[in-house]
């Protein structure tokens, strides 16, 4: 850590060196490189619905006393999203976007970028897209406190209680042991009685442009603490991270309303659990939700058409269908034929249609939709095709849930 700049600045005029602006112009850098190994396309993966990289955008879109928000790439489908989410994008040259390339090396060639063009930055917000819970009002704190030259460096951490510990190197007699970092081993204090520590996030730094481009460094001077709720504190650097925030987004993230002239439905896996009982006949039988069937009738009450298209010949299909008063196509196996035919005959923009699935089979109708939807269960594939993941599974209410969303307050 570089301590000298603090030194060098604390006792100096801040406003003076920002005579070109009434206040220092604050730019939001997010960089964000097209390859990523333990994530393949990392940063357009969604969550919640959302890209990433869309997700960092409008969090610091968010934020107050962010002045521009600026994204460092060498991709055109990150670059394509982030334009269309309202960012400026910079790109980022091959030899700073490979895997050893650093993000201080993206945020220095962003600001000379930058400079060139006459956008100058006095602040820089470092925010992070693998980091999909950044709290907009914390990050503007942060702003803030470095804005009024209260601090140099400011960066996201929670509050911890946790014990650390580490494992001796090989070449030590007791190779492997464990050996306690923060904490008297043989001391075992009270929760309350004890001290709490900050972990570090990942998901922003805050930082004054003139000290990092000294330093090299995103820590510098007199640096702060952003506290942030632990929940937000994730980054996706795996798989199983990129499941466990999808399931935060849907436990802590308000649904916003899904604006469609119509809703198209799969059937098995989506008004069922996909699974069925077969008697000593052959008959089949599925589990289907009864508030699923209130949804539609509100749905249907509303004006807004409704259509089941599934695969399956099963007459178990058009009999809830008919329960429902709602029409159906099944035995359909080009699902994309079909949904365009019915968009087509009924004069629905296909940009205006929700199409809820499951499988993969849902795959070519959900490509063309401008909604599409997956239930919570749903394939991976169909997770990361579609644009809202619903919160409740197929056959246990995911149906209603579309239909409360599409549906006015």
């Amino acid at each position: 850590m570089n301590t000298n700049t603090d030194e060098n600045h604390e006792g100096e005029n801040h406003e003076g060196e920002n005579h070109d602006h009434a206040e220092p112009r604050v730019v939001a850098i997010i960089p964000a490189r097209g390859g990523s190994k333990g994530v393949p396309r990392k940063n357009v993966r969604r969550v919640g619905g959302v890209p990433l990289i869309e997700r960092a955008v409008r969090s610091a879109q968010a934020a107050e006393g962010v002045d521009l928000v600026v994204v460092s790439t060498d991709d055109d489908e990150i670059a394509a999203v982030s334009a269309a989410a309202g960012a400026r994008v910079v790109r980022r040259p091959a030899g700073i976007s490979g895997d050893t390339a650093s993000s201080e090396s993206a945020i220095l060639h962003a600001l000379d970028e930058l400079d060139r063009s006459g956008d100058g930055a006095d602040v820089v917000a470092f925010l992070q897209a693998t980091s999909p819970f950044i709290p907009s009002g914390v990050l503007a704190d942060a702003v803030r406190e470095v804005r009024a030259g209260s601090a140099d460096s400011v960066f996201s951490a929670h509050e911890t209680y946790g014990f650390l510990w580490a494992r001796t190197d090989a070449e030590q007699t007791d190779a492997g042991a464990a050996v306690a970092l923060n904490h008297d081993a043989t001391h075992r204090p009270r929760r309350q009685d004890r001290e709490p520590h900050f972990l570090e996030t990942g998901a922003f730094y805050v930082f004054r442009a003139d000290g990092f481009r000294e330093a090299k460094h995103r820590f510098f001077g007199r640096i702060r603490i952003a506290e942030v709720p632990e929940w937000t504190a994730i980054e996706i650097d795996d798989e199983q991270q990129l499941r466990i925030a999808r399931a935060l987004a849907a436990l802590h993230e308000t649904p916003e309303r899904i604006p469609v002239r119509a809703i198209v439905t799969d059937f098995d896996g989506v008004h069922t659990d996909d699974t069925a009982s077969v008697d000593a006949d052959g008959v089949e039988r599925v589990r289907v939700s009864r508030e699923d069937g209130m949804g539609v009738s509100l749905l249907r009450r509303a004006g807004i058409p409704m259509l089941i298209l599934s695969t399956e010949v099963n007459p178990v299909v058009r009999a809830r269908a008919e329960k429902l008063r709602v029409p159906v196509l099944h035995g359909i196996d080009d699902k994309e034929s079909a949904l365009r035919g019915w968009a087509e005959k009924n004069g629905i923009p296909l940009a205006e249609i929700a199409y809820l699935g499951n499988d993969v089979n849902d795959l070519p109708a959900l490509r063309i939709v401008g909604w599409p939807i997956a239930v919570a269960n749903a394939h991976p594939l169909v997770l990361e095709a579609a644009r809202v993941v619903l919160g409740r599974t197929g056959g246990h209410g995911a149906v209603r849930e579309l239909i409360e969303r599409v549906l006015p307050a």
